[in-house]
């Protein structure tokens, strides 16, 4: 074991079994072979290479063909794995009729393959972040029904600043997660692109090496340009504008929109972990039996999936830093900022979407402690409301001379253990003020000062995303 992704104990917690076969060695080769045959298919429809030659390649970029053993050797000789896989298949179409494997390849550099393959993996991975997407909107959608007219305390700095419903807690998680379903939206298209351009991107050699001169044209478009969106179009993918080998934007932009959907699951985790704390119990992870136990003290339940979120998002952080710093590559072919990518983008995904996985695990089985939520509102004895008194009292004595009165009862409540109600009511200002005991009453009644939170809650559910 190298990292936690890769051990067989830490594995299916930092990683998932889906990822991992995504950016495995076995689908990076696959989707070689792929842009192989593909690249031979359209070669040979716009009579580029032999058919006899492609009809061979086609036929020969099979993952079973491949001698892993032999790829490693050649790729730590070499430095990259492309072209010790383009040898064995030369080998392989060669063994059929001499010279016929040379036909592969035609007019590729290893960066085409290289960078096409890796969007075709983050095409997968992306599939998985969208499911993933999904079903974390669904379990937020349910919390926000059943609790929008649940009152909390909302916190600020830490401490209770006035009422609100944990409805509306979730529902701005929610929006946020509806953001970055429109995000990856938006951005899809931007990164799912071929890369085909040969040595400097200028797709010199599909003409120069072929009976074609570069100025021909096909239904109207150069040759090379044709070809590049035949090839395209095999694959799935669009079609680059020009090339991009050393432009890597969208490659940095794909790892921080994970970082930033990540930070979103890390912040409802670190909300929830305080939530947490036997002096608040207001919300739990799901319970399974011994899940963050501890080995020595059997009354706790540890916040372990929270725990996990929040170093996972911050890791995705750190990564999506590098992939930043891989942007500043030299020239049209770049001397180590390249291979940056190679190191952290697979373990970016990997932890992205776990970290996804264990939020949906706490989202879909989150446990509400309604009970704990209202006893904690009266903690203050009524000064968690204290804003309603002070508005109330200001339309008939002016807010600042409110604010004063109120700040200086909460003081007073905190300091003689009464409710603020009980002190409001003996006050000869208040009094002076007009309110009733009936309108003061109602005004340090928490489930009566949630604003707009159900209004709130109901327009994040009707958005559609």
């Amino acid at each position: 074991m190298t990292t936690v992704i890769d051990s067989a104990v830490f594995g299916n917690i930092f990683s998932t079994p889906e990822i991992a076969t995504i950016w495995s060695d076995t689908q990076r080769t696959a989707y070689y072979l792929q842009f192989e045959a593909g690249l031979a298919k359209v070669q040979a429809k716009l009579g580029i290479i032999p058919k006899q030659a492609a009809d061979e390649i086609e036929r020969h970029c099979t993952i079973d063909e491949m001698d892993f053993d032999e790829l490693r050797k050649q790729t730590e000789l070499i430095g990259y794995p492309v072209l010790p896989m383009v040898k064995q298949l030369v080998a392989k179409v060669s063994s059929v009729e001499k010279g016929l494997g040379e036909w592969a390849h035609w007019g590729a550099t290893t960066q085409d393959l290289t960078d096409t393959a890796v969007v075709l993996q983050l095409r997968d991975t992306l599939v998985l972040v969208e499911q993933s997407l999904d079903a974390i909107i669904d379990a937020l959608r349910r919390l926000c029904e059943k609790h929008k007219a649940t009152p909390m305390a909302a916190r600020s700095n830490l401490q209770q600043a006035v009422p609100m419903s944990f409805g509306f807690k979730m529902a701005r998680l929610l929006a946020s997660f509806q953001r970055h379903k429109q995000r990856l939206a938006e951005l899809k298209p931007r990164l799912l692109v071929l890369q085909f351009s040969g040595a400097a991107g200028t797709l010199a050699t599909i003409a120069s090496a072929s009976s074609y001169d570069a100025r021909d044209e096909v239904d109207g478009v150069p040759l090379g340009l044709r070809c590049q969106e035949l090839l395209a179009e095999e694959l799935g993918l669009g079609i680059p504008t020009i090339a991009w080998h050393t432009e890597r934007d969208s490659l940095a932009e794909i790892a921080n929109f994970l970082a930033v959907l990540t930070a979103t699951c890390a912040k409802f985790a670190t909300d929830l972990k305080l939530m947490m704390q036997s002096e608040v119990g207001e919300a739990r992870e799901p319970y399974v039996a011994h899940r963050g136990s501890s080995s020595t003290m059997p009354q706790k339940r540890n916040p372990i999936g929270s725990a996990y979120i929040c170093a996972m998002a911050s890791s995705v952080r750190g990564m999506a830093s590098s992939m930043v710093e891989a942007v500043v590559a030299d020239h049209e072919r770049s001397t180590g900022p390249w291979e940056i990518e190679w190191i952290v983008l697979p373990q970016t995904c990997a932890l992205s979407h776990a970290c996804l996985k264990q939020m949906l695990y706490l989202a879909d089985g989150l446990e509400v402690d309604e009970r704990a939520m209202m006893q904690n509102l009266a903690l203050s004895r009524g000064a968690v409301v204290s804003e309603a008194v002070m508005m109330g009292l200001g339309k008939t004595i002016g807010r600042q001379k409110a604010h004063d009165i109120v700040y200086d009862l909460c003081r007073k409540a905190q300091l003689e253990d009464k409710p603020l109600l009980e002190l409001l009511c003996q006050d000869e200002d208040i009094k002076k003020a007009g309110l009733s005991d009936e309108e003061l009453e109602k005004l340090c009644g928490p489930a009566h000062y949630l604003g707009l939170s159900e209004v709130m809650v109901d327009r994040v559910l009707k958005h559609q995303t």
